[in-house]
């Protein structure tokens, strides 16, 4: 385990480059082995769980080459294999391989997924598709074994528009015979970034990015280039970072329609904000106006940005409310933060702020990877040293943060323990 030491207090200026998104990368890497030849994938993100995903591959016997961002992936001679439960455990993207396998092979065994317990996290849209598809699926306890003679296209709606869900359906339907239609899907940009990948490589999907995706079974698929599309939670996190205590400071390498719905939030309490084509410059303002938030799938505002945007909340003139609908354990970072100075309190998935309040350094626990961020941004105007642990949750998802932050003027240590 290790930890970061937060001296608060600092203007940020500079520029800060956006990687490659995590949410995409995740489901790009296990898509990958669907197809029999190399493909090689840019902008891909230096996280941890890219090392697990890259830990799973080796276990497969893919062949792998990784260097500067650049992911090149061959699959002609991977095992289809159970992959055991510590690496599926490592994270909750692990599930694509079981997809990816199952419309490869029509056979996979694997365990639940793991990932940040930030509620209950149930497959059971992913096995709803698969049935839907063709396949049994046998349940035996964490452990499953899906199989089927033949995978057929078939009409799935799915009871909510899931990320996880659409792009699992996807990766199994894509080799099914004949035409598969999925109903009520997930719309975020990390979706269309998937089926474009598909697409390369052979795939014929139509409608990513709006409600209903078509899918027409292919039998192969052929090696292409791809590259990753930049990451709109990080991009929103800097952004809000920016917001707390930045002075001009510039969050590069962003497609700024990705987070209209923080953007707009932040214009209407008052955020200086530079919109450019790919980057936008940031800085602190004088007052801030309290306002309300409420989390949705896209283009709605984003979980992932609640925890974050609810620091910058402390920092408002007046009451603020957020309502959580996504999920239920996604206020663990309020009673750090509420230790550190805040005035929140949280009733029925809605937390309430009172700002502005000061913020006073202390010793934090990131419980998962946003609500760690959330106490990175709040140590940063802190008076004072905070002590976050436990930060393994934030490398999961931001690539070289630390880095990144002091290049601006943040006093960042870190410190094994």
């Amino acid at each position: 385990m290790s930890k970061i030491k937060i001296e608060g207090g600092y203007k940020l200026t500079g520029e800060i480059e956006v990687s490659g998104a995590k949410n995409s990368a995740v489901a790009l890497v296990p898509a990958a082995i669907l197809c029999d030849e190399e493909v090689t994938i840019s902008n891909v993100p230096n996280i941890s769980d890219i090392d697990s995903l890259e830990e799973i591959l080796n276990y497969l016997n893919a062949k792998i080459t990784r260097r500067d961002g650049v992911l090149t992936i061959d699959s002609s001679n991977i095992v289809n294999k159970e992959i055991p439960e510590e690496m599926s455990q490592k994270l909750r993207a692990s599930y694509y391989f079981m997809s990816s396998l199952l419309g490869k092979y029509k056979h996979v065994e694997m365990y639940f997924p793991g990932g940040c317990t930030i509620g209950e996290r149930p497959i059971d849209q992913t096995l709803k598709a698969y049935r839907a598809l063709g396949a049994v699926v046998i349940e035996e306890g964490n452990r499953y074994i899906v199989e089927a003679e033949e995978l057929k296209g078939a009409k799935i709606y799915l009871d909510m528009p899931s990320v996880g869900a659409t792009i699992n359906t996807m990766l199994a339907a894509v080799k099914a015979k004949g035409k598969t239609v999925i109903e009520n899907v997930a719309k975020e940009p990390e979706i269309v970034n998937v089926a474009t990948f598909l697409n390369n490589m052979g795939a014929k999907i139509t409608g990513a990015g709006t409600s209903t995706i078509k899918i027409t079974g292919v039998d192969t698929l052929h090696k292409c280039f791809h590259e990753v599309i930049p990451d709109r939670i990080e991009a929103g996190t800097y952004i809000l970072i920016g917001a707390l205590c930045g002075n001009q400071l510039k969050i590069d390498n962003i497609i700024p329609e990705h987070i209209d719905s923080l953007l707009s939030k932040l214009e209407e309490i008052g955020t200086e904000l530079e919109i450019g084509a790919d980057y936008i410059i940031v800085s602190k303002s004088d007052r801030y106006k309290s306002t309300n938030i409420k989390t949705a799938v896209y283009p709605g505002f984003p979980t992932d940005l609640q925890q974050p945007f609810t620091v910058l909340l402390t920092q408002c003139n007046g009451k603020s409310k957020v309502m959580e609908t996504i999920w239920e354990n996604r206020f663990m970072h309020v009673p750090y933060l509420i230790q550190m100075g805040a005035d929140i309190t949280v009733k029925n998935q809605t937390a309430t702020i009172i700002g502005p309040t000061a913020l006073t350094g202390s010793e934090v626990v990131a419980t998962d990877l946003r609500a760690g961020a959330a106490l990175v941004a709040a140590a940063l105007i802190a008076d004072g040293k905070t002590r976050i642990t436990n930060i393994e949750h934030i490398l999961r998802g931001y690539e070289n943060i630390v880095e990144k932050l002091t290049s601006v003027g943040a006093k960042i240590e870190s410190h094994e323990i």
